[in-house]
């Protein structure tokens, strides 16, 4: 027997795994399985950023680039930036990555010693906690309570701070709630980790899907201080549906971006080449197919909104971006005879066919994620099915 390290044996499977494994099986026996599990948009990448990448092969654009980026990529992640938050970062102050998701692991990587803590909300995204596991720091959570709309408090945030404490994570839009901190909810926590020297990992990766009167703000454009001890992490995978290019980036202090380029620089080389010419596209171009997509998603949300709450035993904050609704369904699976949510959803995908991604995976075992990243008949199909297997299992 190989001994694997110790790294890797502490992290927690990915809860989502044996949902998408069952799920496929059932698909491969015939069986029409409606999958609500996505994290990505069902929109092809845009025509225009496609030729980009096929122009930038044909010119013999396929060698290795700055660990960092390509300087133009970094322009005009620069100029976005500026146009959408009025901020201003340099060229040394961005680095460009293989993905949000390996923005956010190399941060973690040069910011956290043994046994730093980050402070995570719940519910989370997935990674959060395991990436700063592989870090040698220390999740601590706080709860986001349902009756807050899943947002923490300011006084949470103080009591949670003890002197190991390393940074805190935002995320608005959520994944998996989509709700969003408003400009004064971030300025009263941002007051604390200036207070504290807490740093700020802001992710607003999913800041172009915003929806009704709601306003994305970045906490960083909220006074130059805050701008300074914040570290914003985002890119063009669920904006421009560009989830498989795999190109994201952080942007904040010189001395930390300088730190994640090194271990880039020995780990991934830099991002790939085609991609960061299609994602320069993507920034340069025309940003109506963003909007094309926002309202496509708008639209279904607030019609299987409605259809979802009608369920008996759901209850549902309604999201204000990004593209997944996170109805708590603890009533529905006592009302429906199981153990808990998890059994709930395991019985949906078998008897229902329908795939959802159970709660106790973000930090709150009493909910389901469901993406609304799919056609508005599959959706409808989908709820419909639920409806139906918790309305029998009542009966029964």
């Amino acid at each position: 027997m190989v001994e694997l390290a110790k790294r890797v044996l502490s992290l927690t499977p990915s809860s989502t795994l044996a949902i998408t494994a069952k799920a496929k099986e059932l698909k491969e026996q015939g069986k029409d399985v409606i999958g609500l599990g996505a994290g990505e948009p069902d929109f092809n990448t845009p025509q225009h950023i496609l030729d980009a990448a096929f122009q930038s092969m044909n010119e013999g654009h396929t060698k290795y680039t700055p660990s960092a980026g390509l300087p133009t990529l970094k322009q005009a992640i620069s100029k976005k930036f500026e146009m959408d938050q009025g901020l201003i970062y340099e060229p040394n102050e961005i680095i460009v990555t293989n993905g949000a998701k390996h923005a956010l692991y190399t941060l973690f990587q040069v910011l956290l010693n043994d046994g730093d803590e980050v402070i995570i909300p719940t519910p989370y995204w997935v990674s959060y906690p395991e990436q700063v596991k592989l870090a040698g720091g220390v999740p601590v959570y706080i709860e986001g309570l349902e009756e807050n709309q899943f947002k923490i408090t300011p006084e949470q945030l103080k009591k949670a701070i003890t002197n190991k404490t390393k940074a805190v994570i935002i995320n608005s839009p959520s994944n998996p709630t989509g709700v969003i901190y408003t400009a004064e909810e971030l300025l009263e926590l941002g007051k604390i980790c200036l207070e504290e020297n807490i740093l700020i990992v802001s992710d607003e990766i999913y800041e172009k899907l915003v929806y009704g009167n709601a306003k994305h703000v970045s906490i960083a454009q909220l006074s130059p201080e805050l701008k300074k001890q914040t570290i914003i992490i985002n890119g063009v995978s669920k904006s421009h549906s560009m989830t498989g290019w795999r190109i994201g980036y952080a942007a904040g202090n010189s001395q930390i971006i300088k730190a994640m380029t090194n271990l880039a620089s020995h780990s991934t080389s830099n991002p790939t080449t085609t991609a960061q010419y299609a994602a320069i596209a993507a920034y340069n171009g025309p940003q109506e197919p963003v909007e094309t997509m926002r309202q496509a998603f708008e639209e279904r949300l607030e019609i299987i909104y409605k259809k979802l709450t009608a369920i008996p035993g759901f209850t549902c904050v309604k999201p204000q971006g990004a593209f997944y609704l996170y109805p708590n369904v603890k009533q529905a699976a006592i009302n429906t005879g199981f153990e808990n949510v998890d059994e709930f959803a395991k019985a949906l995908l078998v008897e229902a066919n329908v795939a959802v991604i159970p709660g106790s995976g973000f930090g709150t075992p009493d909910n389901i994620r469901l993406s609304y990243a799919t056609s508005l008949e599959q959706l409808e199909k989908a709820i419909s099915r639920i409806h139906q297997f918790v309305e029998s299992k009542m009966r029964a």
